[in-house]
């Protein structure tokens, strides 16, 4: 039975060497915006930078000193507290961290991603009526009398090309008729 074992992903390291391995993931992170590492220390600080984005929205002091406490570095709270009073997730709950799959690293094979805050606008999804049920547009007039010359067209060369083919099928027939005799 696993009673009393810390949860969370190791990263094949000790519990005290991932935690620091994460801060710094975490502190290179909101410093650069974007950092190339591998895929599952990627998804182990995703979560940490999306709980310190929410709480620099929050605004507080004890968000902020959460924070603090998280991240270990005093400017760069301050930094990431102004960006969120700037609007810049605005609209956005939850989701600030994309992870872009990069490949195999070429030594020991590793799957490299590169992690990077969105900073992007939210686009509203747009709402469809789902009740309403599809209404039949009916042709404007002049649409209707183009469309029947166009048919009145298509049956005058439909005959056409039916009689021509009914004489060339007529001669074929006659001149294999010709032949068995």
């Amino acid at each position: 039975m696993r009673h009393a074992k810390n949860h969370g992903m190791k990263l094949g390291s000790s519990p005290a060497h991932t935690r620091a391995m994460k801060r710094n993931l975490l502190r290179s992170l909101l410093e650069h915006d974007r950092i190339k590492t591998t895929l599952p220390r990627a998804k182990a600080i995703r979560g940490d930078v999306d709980r310190v984005i929410t709480w620099a929205k929050r605004g507080d002091l004890h968000a902020r000193r959460l924070a603090i406490a998280e991240v270990g570095d005093k400017e760069l709270v301050r930094e990431t507290f102004e960006k969120a009073a700037q609007g810049l997730w605005d609209g956005r709950n939850g989701g600030y961290t994309r992870i872009m799959k990069l490949g195999p690293r070429k030594g020991d094979n590793a799957e490299v991603a590169l992690i990077e805050i969105v900073t992007d606008p939210v686009m509203p999804k747009k709402d469809t009526p789902r009740a309403a049920a599809p209404t039949k547009v009916e042709p404007e007039p002049e649409t209707v009398a183009e469309a029947e010359a166009a048919e009145e067209m298509a049956e005058g060369d439909v005959d056409a090309i039916s009689d021509e083919t009914a004489d060339a099928t007529g001669a074929i027939t006659d001149a294999a008729a010709d032949a068995t005799e």
